[in-house]
């Protein structure tokens, strides 16, 4: 099974892969956007959870084509993003790549219509101030988010926090941005922070003494050509599984994780957390 694991050309072109660029109807190429949506899909079914029955909770959907996909294979999706007059929300809107209601979610090339409008719901949900009354699922996911939720403090918060919204025994999985050229300096503010190898760490070490159990870390990115370069701005994207983001080169990485008991751990995750960020509340 997959690992907590970053992008590359040798996983993205696997016949697993491959599998979901035909569900999602998607040209494969080397773009880690693909990967991540590619990803999110074989984690979730290589543990049982993209089956009728099951509840899935998405974070920051925007149109992405996953809430389809899991419809389409009978699970029940709540499907979220920042509300009207969040912050950042305009420039999403701008790209076409944030969502307001349940009638811009439906790719009716993945799912049928009546099938979709059955299984999904949509809610305008602030990652930062998440809603107590969301019920808990079976799996939750996000696609490339949590890095734009202010810092590193506001991402490792969320990363957390949802947590509480998983059934014992539910899986997370989560894609975020990560740093490969310094485990040390980063960027860690608006609009986006940039994850390190010891900032997954300190994930694990949170979540694992919230009674929680994260998959093993595989932090190689890979050493074909095609993984070596680092597509600068403004992105040709002929080839995309790393960018240069400021003076970092960075790529796309996957954390699982498996919930245990929900709230255990909570006090020691808060002493540690303001042990790390003394901003933190």
């Amino acid at each position: 099974m997959l690992k907590s694991s970053a992008c590359t050309k040798k996983q993205l072109l696997t016949k697993d892969f491959e599998k979901w660029a035909k569900e999602l109807n998607e040209p494969v190429k080397l773009h880690r956007k693909l990967w991540e949506w590619f990803y999110i899909s074989q984690v979730l079914h290589e543990r049982g959870m993209l089956q009728p029955g099951k509840k899935g909770l998405g974070f920051a959907v925007g149109k992405e084509p996953l809430i389809s996909l899991f419809a389409k294979m009978g699970c029940d999706i709540l499907a979220t993003d920042m509300p009207e007059g969040g912050s950042g929300q305009s420039d999403w809107a701008s790209t076409n790549q944030h969502s307001n209601n349940v009638s811009q979610l439906i790719r009716e090339d993945i799912c049928p219509l009546e099938e979709f409008n059955k299984r999904v719901k949509f809610r305008a949900v602030d990652m930062n101030k998440i809603p107590s009354d969301l019920g808990t699922y079976d799996f939750i996911w996000s696609s490339c988010s949590m890095e734009h939720l202010g810092n590193l403090r506001l991402g490792t918060q969320f990363i957390v926090n949802m947590t509480k919204f998983l059934k014992k025994g539910g899986i997370a999985v989560h894609t975020t941005e990560f740093n490969v050229s310094s485990n040390d300096a980063t960027v860690d503010n608006n609009p986006i922070a940039i994850f390190r190898k010891k900032d997954f760490e300190f994930m694990k070490e949170l979540l694992n003494g919230c009674g929680h159990m994260v998959e093993e870390f595989d932090f190689f990115t890979g050493d074909e050509p095609e993984d070596l370069y680092v597509d600068p701005p403004p992105y040709p994207q002929k080839v995309h599984l790393k960018l240069l983001l400021g003076p970092y080169a960075a790529t796309s990485f996957g954390i699982i994780i498996s919930a245990g008991e929900p709230h255990s751990g909570w006090q020691q995750f808060k002493a540690t957390m303001k042990n790390k960020f003394r901003n933190y509340r």
